[in-house]
């Protein structure tokens, strides 16, 4: 089990999505926790390494937990994704390992990872993703 979380930011209908550098497929701003890391810190510091912006702790609210097939690991290695909605501040870069920051809509769900898909269909289900 690989144990991420993951931030939910839609603007009209669109989600903001990352491609990391050497990668073609684009996934949900997030990653692992660190040794000791709740999941709000977890949350702060990936979005500050990856999109140079910072996350309003207080802000903070539950958006979900999906699991999928963990892209290319081996059959039956899964990632969980806790995901989060948050207000933030500053201005969205693409930084760190990050090469490309995109706003996805539903009909870009070919592009994301296996367990994003899966947060793509819920989104678009529940009218928050065109």
């Amino acid at each position: 089990m690989i144990d991420k979380i993951a931030w939910l930011h839609l603007v009209d209908g669109r989600i903001l999505s990352t491609r990391s550098r050497g990668k073609d497929v684009y996934y949900l701003p997030g990653g692992k926790r660190e040794p000791g890391e709740t999941d709000a810190q977890t949350l702060v510091r990936e979005v500050r390494e990856e999109l140079s912006v910072e996350i309003a702790e207080p802000a903070i609210q539950p958006a979900g937990v999906f699991e999928a097939q963990a892209d290319g690991k081996a059959s039956g290695v899964v990632v969980r994704m806790t995901c989060f909605t948050a207000d933030y501040t500053g201005t969205l870069v693409a930084s760190s390992e990050i090469e490309e920051i995109a706003w996805l809509g539903y009909a870009d769900r070919a592009r994301v990872s296996a367990v994003d898909k899966i947060i793509f269909d819920h989104l678009h289900e529940s009218g928050q993703l065109r």
